[in-house]
């Protein structure tokens, strides 16, 4: 198996010890993102929608360094520090999703870093693979 790290200056850097997705021969591992801006690495303001649109922002500048796209996305899980924010998440990951959408989990946990509401991360499949 060949392993290629992706990094792009589109989205945050990694916080710790991790790369920000990894090519596992044609399979893209996309490492949770949260609501950061990748210029301050502050997380954005406007609540846990504007988090929402700011972290599948960043995976899709991740993604466009791997050469794939959110057509390419096979699943995805979304961890929210309160699930009542569901349905609010839901609407913004709707309106960026291909249809299809890819499968998906969401995930209720008790904190995530830097005080973040919401971390998506995806797996996507290069075509022709």
């Amino acid at each position: 198996m060949t392993r290629n790290a992706i990094s792009t200056g589109g989205a945050p850097a990694a916080l710790g010890p991790y790369s920000q997705a990894i090519d596992a021969d044609g399979v893209v591992f996309c490492s949770g993102q949260l609501g950061l801006d990748p210029d301050t690495g502050e997380l954005v303001e406007g609540g846990v929608e504007a988090q929402a649109e700011r972290a599948l922002r960043n995976l899709a500048a991740v993604l466009d360094a791997a050469g794939v796209a959110w057509a390419d996305v096979a699943k995805t899980t979304i961890f929210l520090a309160d699930i009542g924010d569901f349905a609010a998440v839901n609407a913004v990951y709707g309106a960026v999703m291909p249809d299809p959408p890819p499968a998906r989990s969401t995930i209720g946990v008790a904190a995530l870093p830097k005080g973040a509401r919401v971390e998506i991360e995806v797996v996507a499949r290069r075509a022709g693979r």
